[in-house]
């Protein structure tokens, strides 16, 4: 997993409530278990057209924000079922943070462990940094995760909190398997000491 330290980019406003995982990528799409891919269908059912064309208001397909690595979202984000599908799509689209006042708690654990940064804060500093991310592709965001810091295009700074076992995971690039590679020395002199004690397993 790519470590996260410190990012600065293009946030992109979207002040729906509610946004659910089939919103975020819908079921008809959930026939792979790889985690690329998935980033062309990222909201798809308000991003596209029935005949696949795209909507030009949608956020993302506007020019100033087809590249932004950040999200401004509304309240709730990642509600609805627990499909890991949905950090995968959005990981795989480039974004790598998202800010909201609450997460789906699921959802919000999910990104952790794919490389994306969920932030949790209250509605009035949501408020501010929606505002910031609606100047287009000039306003970009820093989001600092060593020093749990985002500061506006305007310098304005505002810091968030972070569970320390998740930031850590972030800033070394740990997923459940690189935790688990931590200990490879371990776990390999534990199996030599078994095999040596117990041969016939």
């Amino acid at each position: 997993m790519e470590k996260f330290e410190k990012l600065q980019g293009i946030a992109a406003p979207m002040p729906l409530v509610n946004i659910d995982t089939d919103m975020i990528i819908p079921k008809v799409f959930l026939k792979s278990i790889q985690r690329s891919g998935f980033g062309v269908n990222l909201f798809d059912e308000m991003r596209y057209n029935r005949d696949g064309s795209e909507i030009p208001d949608f956020v993302l397909n506007k020019p100033q924000y087809r590249d932004a690595e950040i999200l401004i979202a509304g309240d709730n984000f990642g509600c609805g079922s627990s499909r890991e599908h949905a950090p995968w799509a959005i990981a795989d689209f480039g974004i790598k943070c998202i800010v909201s006042t609450s997460f789906a708690d699921i959802f919000f654990n999910n990104c952790f462990k794919n490389g994306i940064l969920p932030i949790v804060l209250p509605q009035e500093q949501v408020d501010v940094l929606m505002a910031d991310a609606e100047k287009g592709a000039n306003a970009r965001m820093t989001v600092d995760l060593e020093a749990q810091e985002i500061t506006t295009s305007d310098g304005v700074s505002i810091a968030f909190e972070v569970d320390a076992f998740k930031k850590h995971c972030l800033l070394n690039g740990l997923d459940d398997i690189g935790l688990t590679m931590e200990k490879a020395d371990s776990i390999k002199s534990y199996e030599e000491k078994l095999t040596a004690q117990r041969p016939w397993v």
